[in-house]
């Protein structure tokens, strides 16, 4: 798998492509690794932008339900550069001591029949992250490319907005006659995805409320239901 930033990566291939999410998608939110990067997303804007702990963790939710993305708002506001939120907070991520090879699914995209479909990454992190954990889990070689929310420009462009859905097609080059298929455990970002006609998954942990009214067409409590929501794209013998 290698970043991918234009069409070609992908050829002429008129085979549908899967999309999956990353972070608390990919893995478990029980890693809590979500934690660790709201703290250190939290020391970021006390440190930058010289702000009590109210007032950061206020801003920081008031940037991410705006944008999508915490440092889409920094950029925008406080010409904060990307690359430098990137290296304190995503890069500094301890993955390495939390992470680990996932067998169980690595099974599960092996048992996806590739002539039925291609399995590529969508993010909001920045590419280096996304290809860190896709290698800790031991699955890197199951996806042929990865969009992800480049900081080197600007503006960022991120989920859940329609130019970035737009970015993953082009750029997995998803042909708009086939299904698109996604996953992801943003309520939020499959609201947005299913509108561009997307057929979507919304991921709800066992240990977090369903949503109360549906925003995707399906939703699952693991990834291994995704078996039961489209065996047809799965092989035959499993």
């Amino acid at each position: 798998m290698s970043p991918s930033n234009d069409a070609t990566s992908a050829g002429s291939d008129n085979r549908p492509v899967f999309f999956f999410d990353i972070d608390n998608c990919l893995y478990s939110r029980k890693c809590n690794i979500h934690d660790e990067m709201q703290k250190l997303i939290h020391e970021f804007f006390v440190k930058h932008l010289s702000l009590n702990g109210e007032d950061a963790h206020m801003l920081h939710m008031k940037y991410y339900t705006e944008y999508g993305l915490a440092i889409e708002g920094l950029a925008r506001h406080h010409k904060i550069d990307p690359l430098q939120f990137n290296s304190e907070v995503d890069d500094a991520l301890p993955l390495d001591t939390i992470l680990k090879p996932d067998p169980k699914l690595r099974k599960l995209l092996e048992d996806i029949d590739r002539s039925k479909v291609r399995l590529w990454l969508l993010t909001n992190a920045y590419v280096n992250h996304g290809k860190r954990v896709v290698k800790l889990l031991g699955v890197d070689d199951q996806f042929e490319g990865i969009t992800f929310c480049d900081y080197g420009k600007l503006p960022l462009v991120c989920k859940p907005t329609q130019e970035m859905y737009a970015k993953a097609e082009r750029e997995a080059n998803a042909p708009s006659t086939a299904e698109r298929y996604f996953v992801d455990d943003s309520g939020l970002n499959c609201k947005h995805a299913a509108a561009r006609g997307w057929q979507t998954v919304h991921l709800v942990e066992p240990e977090l409320p369903v949503p109360d009214a549906p925003v995707s067409q399906y939703m699952i409590r693991s990834l291994e239901e995704l078996r039961t929501c489209f065996p047809h794209l799965f092989k035959s013998s499993n």
